[in-house]
């Protein structure tokens, strides 16, 4: 029981973490990108990422070692759903990261660098759909702890 309980802990605060970060970065991206912005940007993008992968080690320890087993979780879709908006979300941030490393390293040559606003408005509305995609994520694991739809 104490080995769920930590588990659990240890995943919500993963979880925390990762939506803190990630609205760091919507709101780092609506302000004007310095190079000052585009290091913090880069930052808590890494720090996301870290969280992401937390958010998916701590799961996957629940899962296996988790009070109700492999075996409740893995017999009916919210996990599935859950699992694979996770993966979408971490398929859909590539892009940001991949551009914030790109504005980081042009920062790092030239310090006058000035990102362009129309890219600047497409990794926000990157950075929204993530948002608003890992709002789901808790809908399925409520359905899922509830044992609903089952």
């Amino acid at each position: 029981m104490a080995l769920d309980a930590t588990l659990a802990y240890l995943h919500f605060v993963s979880i925390f973490i990762l939506f803190g970060y990630l609205i760091v970065e919507m709101v780092t991206i609506k302000e004007a990108l310095d190079a000052a912005a585009v290091r913090r940007l880069a930052r808590a993008d890494l720090i996301y990422f870290g969280a992401a992968m937390s958010v998916l080690a701590t799961g996957m320890l629940r899962l296996a070692f988790g009070a109700k087993g492999p075996d409740y979780y893995l017999s009916w879709w919210p996990i599935y759903a859950k699992i694979a908006t996770f993966l979408l979300i971490g398929v859909i941030s590539v892009v940001p990261t991949l551009t914030f490393i790109r504005w980081k390293k042009a920062v790092a040559q030239d310090p006058a660098f000035a990102v362009p606003a129309a890219e600047q408005r497409r990794m926000r509305r990157f950075i929204m759909v993530e948002l608003h995609l890992a709002g789901l994520i808790p809908v399925f694991a409520v359905i899922m702890a509830r044992g609903l739809g089952r």
